[in-house]
């Protein structure tokens, strides 16, 4: 497949941006990525019922490391600038709709992770949520994996 127009300028942006840059070699295979993901996802849905903060975490990383690999495939990462954002802004612009739940998912890791207030809880059938949304967005990318070419 060849590159697209979808989310093609927002990409430019963002590597001139200095959100993304280009990869070679090793870096630029999605594969590991993927990988890694259906590695973090299962261990998210395992501890879902007695950890549900920290299962929500894992399945919010769990889609963010199938995303990345989707943009490694392409020759493209996330810098320190950019971040997770970086991450969701360029699948969200390429991929669309199929991909929405991370942002989602994104905003309440953080709030998990910087909580307004110390109590702030998430419930088992929170986490269980995230982890189908996570699957659902791992599944996507391993779909679209193989039909990317660098970008």
């Amino acid at each position: 497949m060849s590159r697209w127009s979808r989310g093609e300028a927002e990409i430019d942006q963002m590597l001139k941006n200095g959100h993304l840059q280009h990869v070679t070699g090793a870096a630029a295979n999605g594969g590991p990525w993927l990988a890694r993901a259906s590695t973090t996802i299962t261990t998210a849905e395992r501890i879902a019922s007695t950890d549900a903060a920290s299962a929500y975490t894992l399945a919010y990383d769990a889609a963010r490391f199938a995303c990345v690999g989707l943009l490694a495939q392409q020759g493209l990462r996330p810098t320190t600038d950019g971040g997770h954002y970086a991450v969701q802004r360029a699948v969200l612009g390429q991929f669309g709709a199929r991909f929405d739940v991370l942002s989602t998912m994104r905003r309440r890791r953080n709030e998990i992770e910087y909580p307004d207030f110390a109590d702030e809880t998430i419930e088992t059938d929170e986490a269980n949520e995230a982890v189908r949304n996570a699957r659902s967005v791992i599944e996507a990318a391993f779909k679209l994996v193989d039909h990317l070419d660098l970008y």
